[in-house]
């Protein structure tokens, strides 16, 4: 049987019961088989001196800390290698679990969690940007005010040095079942970050986006880990790489996924720009033709569609800068101008104007077709769901 031993590297060492209650936050996390983490460049250097090493013995125990385990190296090798074998097709589900350095890893290698928080101000990777790094810190201030979200902020944020990394295994982890295994998910979704820089800077400014536009967003983090109309867009992006790249197949499979575990239904065909806030998102339908630009508002509900048994090129193309509201339903190959705003529970079946406001079922143009009032401003950025729409009716509850 192998365990794990303690070692350290100053003496005198205190009671192993001791220490293991004292450090017991530190240590909770650490015994995982995700291979995300295993033998992975991206955990941080240590700074508790906690180092683990591959012994064989039948129950666990603490070597001296001045002593060297007296064994067969040719058979901690091969012990080694069988474990390794194993725990590389292996992967925990739960989302609150990480993982240490491989048992069978280089015995210099030691790990410790508080290196993450610590290091944060003065250690980051100069080429790390500003977005990434807030994130951590706001990670951090979280971890400060509940410390009982450790493994969680820890296995999604602080163990990873990008922001590729931590949005491949935290989409792998949401996404993951027993068909489609969150480890291959992982190792999928990271090539495909890796191979397309542009699915990344339009995960940024969605990020931004969401920090920006919703009052309900308190911080970087939290959209990134919880709101999940910023996950499925996220997820859409890497499933509509996989269809433009003709894998159809695990492309739609995604899709299907994303709908079960977010209530959020977009065809991989679909294309989508930057910028983009599905708000709450729930409901939200788009189908494979549909056009997405830049800075793009949706709320729930929301239906970009085809009118039918239309084949080709047969849903909405929306412009930059439109808003539209819960309930609205888009139909046919219309398009929604740069500027324009759709009321709530609006069905849109023909092309509205650039800056102006829809309405209604179904939709009419506030001011009229002939002269209708012109927004001042993108609707999209400030969210006004009811300026001059109160000029559309006259009716008060």
């Amino acid at each position: 049987m192998k365990a794990l031993v303690l070692t350290g590297s100053t003496s005198p060492s205190p009671p192993l019961h001791s220490f293991l209650s004292t450090k017991s936050l530190l240590l909770s996390p650490l015994f995982s088989i995700s291979t995300n983490f295993l033998g992975s460049p991206n955990l941080q250097k240590p700074f508790f001196p906690i180092r683990f090493s591959a012994v064989p013995m039948t129950t666990f125990a603490r070597s001296p800390r001045t002593e060297t385990p007296q064994t067969n190296p040719n058979r901690i090798e091969a012990e080694n290698d069988a474990f390794n074998d194993y725990v590389r097709h292996c992967r925990a589900v739960t989302s609150d679990l990480v993982s240490c350095v491989p048992v069978s890893g280089e015995k210099s290698n030691t790990l410790c969690m508080r290196t993450v928080l610590d290091e944060i101000g003065g250690e980051e990777d100069e080429q790390e940007d500003n977005l990434w790094q807030q994130m951590k810190v706001e990670a951090s201030s979280d971890i400060d005010q509940e410390p009982i979200l450790f493994n969680y902020y820890f296995s999604s944020i602080l163990s990873h040095d990008s922001m590729e990394n931590a949005l491949a295994n935290h989409l792998s982890m949401k996404l993951g079942d027993s068909s489609l295994p969150s480890g291959t998910l992982y190792d999928l979704f990271v090539g495909l970050l890796t191979q397309d820089q542009e699915i990344m800077i339009a995960a940024k400014d969605d990020l931004r986006a969401v920090k920006e536009r919703d009052p309900a967003c308190i911080s970087y983090v939290h959209c990134f880990l919880n709101f999940k109309g910023f996950l499925a867009c996220q997820a859409h992006r890497l499933a509509h790489k996989l269809w433009s790249q003709g894998r159809k197949i695990i492309a739609l499979l995604i899709q299907n996924r994303v709908s079960e575990v977010f209530t959020v239904d977009i065809h991989p065909g679909a294309k989508i720009g930057k910028g983009i806030l599905l708000d709450h998102a729930t409901g939200v339908v788009i189908g494979e033709t549909a056009v997405i630009g830049n800075n793009v508002s949706i709320l729930h509900n929301v239906t970009l569609g085809g009118t039918g048994k239309v084949s080709g090129d047969r849903h909405p193309k929306i412009g930059d800068g439109v808003l539209i509201g819960a309930g609205t339903c888009v139909l046919g190959n219309v398009r929604i101008e740069d500027g324009a705003k759709i009321g709530a529970g609006s069905v849109v079946l023909k092309q509205v104007p650039a800056r102006t406001t829809a309405v209604g079922n179904p939709a009419k143009l506030i001011g009229g077709k002939e002269n209708p009032i012109k927004l001042d401003s993108f609707p999209s950025f400030t969210m006004d769901h009811t300026s001059d729409i109160s000029k559309w009716s006259d009716y008060v509850i």
